[in-house]
């Protein structure tokens, strides 16, 4: 088949969205299939089969906080996007933003078969207003989704079963919806790991993810300051965003410098396999990739219990998790694994066993026979 992929936000791989998009257009690809991209990212002209629309300027100031985020924000134009669209026998759209639904319009045009990704929470954007809390307009954000772009295309693909219901649940309805990991990568594994001679005599917490209001990542430094071991814990977050400095200035109070830094995709899989204990402290996750590597790697992996993340339902020990946006509670948990090693190690076994259904292959094939289904439901209809 030919497939063209719509990507509102395509660039670095420092995100799930990006992530989840490279891994389905690499695995298609794999498959045989030819994989036509559409996105805004300008270091992919040139490169065959991606199909780049400009970016859109949002003047100086948020131009700079795009950045800090580490995306671009494609800008539609139809010439390209028919460019793209013409010939294909379905478009897949990750995200119902500006370039997806002007995709999903001309798709439309041309009777193709459409099928989207749920990648994108409530929360995601009104947390940047500082109104995430506000379940009106959380609210407003699924219902409006779901009159002008999901409702008219043939099948949804949602990361998590937790999303499915959120999403129905706002909008009264039941979907057309395909509940699918994005997996992680065969690369993503436990492997024997040394640590660097610095973190020997240290127990290494590690956090990984964009630095944003939503990922709580303040929430795991103020609990480091709580912990009776924060004179020997050497946090490690990984990642960038806009919130590095204000985390930088927070962290100061800490016995251990923390380090902050931005891995590559194998370079994380290193330091997951080098430290203790993984904390994925986000009060708001759709699915949690960087959460589920940790699992994949058997890391003592502790979550948020709060009700606007699904990375909790991941947990194999209720001990696994601290109450949400509360750093003394925090740790509490992560002292009491400090304390019981071979419990830990025992949770450890669970985790790595409980990662199978994580499979990024076999979760691509479950892509690959959506977007075949809709194509079929298409023709016969």
């Amino acid at each position: 088949m030919i497939i063209t992929v719509a990507c509102d936000v395509l660039g670095e791989e420092n995100n799930g969205t990006t992530i989840a998009a490279m891994n389905l257009i690499n695995y298609l690809r794999s498959q045989g299939h030819t994989v036509r991209v559409l996105c805004g990212d300008k270091n992919r002209i040139g490169e065959k089969d991606f199909f780049v629309v400009p970016n859109y300027d949002l003047g100086k100031l948020l131009n700079g906080y795009v950045e800090k985020v580490g995306v671009t924000l494609a800008k539609p134009q139809k010439d390209i996007i028919e460019t793209a669209l013409d010939g294909a026998d379905v478009v897949h759209i990750m995200t119902p933003f500006m370039l997806g639904r002007a995709t999903l319009n001309v798709a439309t045009e041309k009777n193709l078969p459409v099928t989207a990704g749920f990648h994108a929470q409530a929360e995601n954007f009104t947390s940047h207003l500082k109104l995430q809390w506000c379940q009106p307009l959380n609210h407003f954000f699924y219902v409006y989704n779901w009159k002008h772009f999901f409702s008219r295309v043939d099948g949804i693909h949602f990361p998590t079963t937790f999303i499915k219901d959120v999403f129905e649940s706002n909008i009264h309805e039941k979907t057309k919806g395909y509940v699918i990991s994005n997996g992680v990568n065969d690369y993503v594994k436990k492997k024997p790991s040394k640590k660097p001679t610095e973190w020997q005599d240290k127990i290494v917490i590690l956090t990984t993810g964009r630095f944003s209001r939503e990922k709580s990542q303040d929430t795991l430094i103020k609990a480091i300051n709580y912990s009776k071991y924060k004179d020997s814990i050497q946090l490690v977050l990984g990642g960038q965003g806009a919130k590095e400095n204000y985390y930088r200035r927070l962290a100061e109070k800490l016995p251990i410098a923390p380090i902050f830094k931005f891995y590559s995709r194998k370079e994380i899989i290193d330091v997951l396999n080098a430290c203790d204990i993984y904390v994925h402290p986000a009060e708001m996750e759709l699915e949690g990739i960087s959460c589920i590597e940790a699992i994949a790697c058997g890391k003592l992996t502790i979550c948020s219990s709060s009700k606007r993340s699904a990375t909790k339902n991941y947990v194999v020990d209720p001990r696994c998790v601290f109450k949400n946006r509360d750093p003394k509670d925090l740790a509490r948990v992560i002292d009491y694994w400090i304390e019981h090693p071979e419990e830990k190690r025992r949770c450890e076994k669970k985790y790595l066993a409980s990662s199978k259904a994580f499979n990024q292959e076999e979760c691509m094939e479950k892509m690959e026979e959506m977007i075949e289904e809709v194509v079929n439901e298409k023709k016969s209809s």
